[in-house]
């Protein structure tokens, strides 16, 4: 069978697909794959290589640990999703990666507490607003932040640590502001311990995500927004692995007279349609 009738043959087995969706995704992914095979000449032993890669991904995952996502991240695949599904009104915050630590359990706390519980780095004071497009308000939204510590690691890293630190969530006031107590972003290279670590090093690509601080924010009536706020004049915001800085969402840290680091953000949703 030439390859060409391979990849026709295949496609054609999804005819009877009664998800429109699926059948046209299972398709397109078929008609690509075929064509990387091809336009490498891809080799058995590189394919049976390629298996023995993506076994090894999903066996590095975890309930604590996605290590998919990070490939998905450091492929640009995630950030192509974004941009994908994320396009919003001039003004709106912008959209960033997910990220693979993430936990859906994170404490809650009032405004004004530290989420930091424990975790070491330069106290940091972290206020901001959220409003509409408008420039109203929005009261009530859960904000979820979660972030590294100054060695570079989440607290779901651990092995040996039993509570969350790090991370939180809370909500905005009536007037759309919000603020809490926490750490001061450091850069910090993604796990290497894993296959994607292996692949980064075998493509000579740097690790280091620059210094960040996570948000998820979600109001009724509006798109939840997914995004990071970087910090001004990291090193290594040109070289981010997994390609989510965007100019809109780097900010200062500002030292301050009586020494401490504020962080001051405000954010923007779009309405949901």
């Amino acid at each position: 069978m030439k390859m060409n009738d391979i990849t026709a043959s295949v496609i054609e087995s999804f005819s009877q697909t009664e998800d429109p969706r699926l059948k046209a995704i299972m398709s397109s992914l078929v008609k690509h794959l075929h064509a990387f095979a091809q336009d490498v000449k891809l080799t058995e032993a590189e394919w049976f290589r390629g298996i023995e890669f993506l076994t090894a991904v999903g066996q590095k995952c975890t309930n604590k640990r996605q290590e998919f996502i990070l490939l998905s991240d450091v492929l640009g695949l995630s950030m192509m999703t974004v941009a994908l599904n994320n396009e919003r009104p001039d003004g709106c915050t912008e959209s960033t990666v997910f990220g693979p630590f993430y936990v859906d359990d994170a404490p809650h706390y009032e405004n004004g507490d530290d989420v930091s519980n424990g975790a070491s780095g330069q106290a940091c004071l972290v206020h901001g607003t959220v409003k509409n497009s408008d420039g109203q308000p929005v009261s009530n939204a859960t904000i979820d932040v979660w972030q590294a510590d100054d060695e570079g690691f989440y607290d779901v890293q651990k092995e040996n640590l039993n509570h969350a630190q790090a991370r939180g969530v809370l909500h905005s006031k009536v007037d759309g502001s919000f603020d809490f107590k926490s750490i001061v972003a450091e850069a910090y290279p993604i796990p290497m311990d894993g296959p994607v670590g292996t692949m980064l090093e075998a493509t000579l690509r740097s690790p280091w995500r620059p210094a960040h601080l996570h948000f998820m924010i979600k109001a009724d009536g509006y798109e939840t927004l997914i995004t990071h706020v970087f910090k001004k004049g990291d090193a290594y915001l040109q070289l981010d692995p997994v390609f989510g800085v965007k100019d809109s969402l780097i900010a200062d840290w500002v030292n301050g007279e009586d020494g401490l680091t504020t962080l001051n953000f405000d954010f923007v949703l779009n309405a949901a349609n």
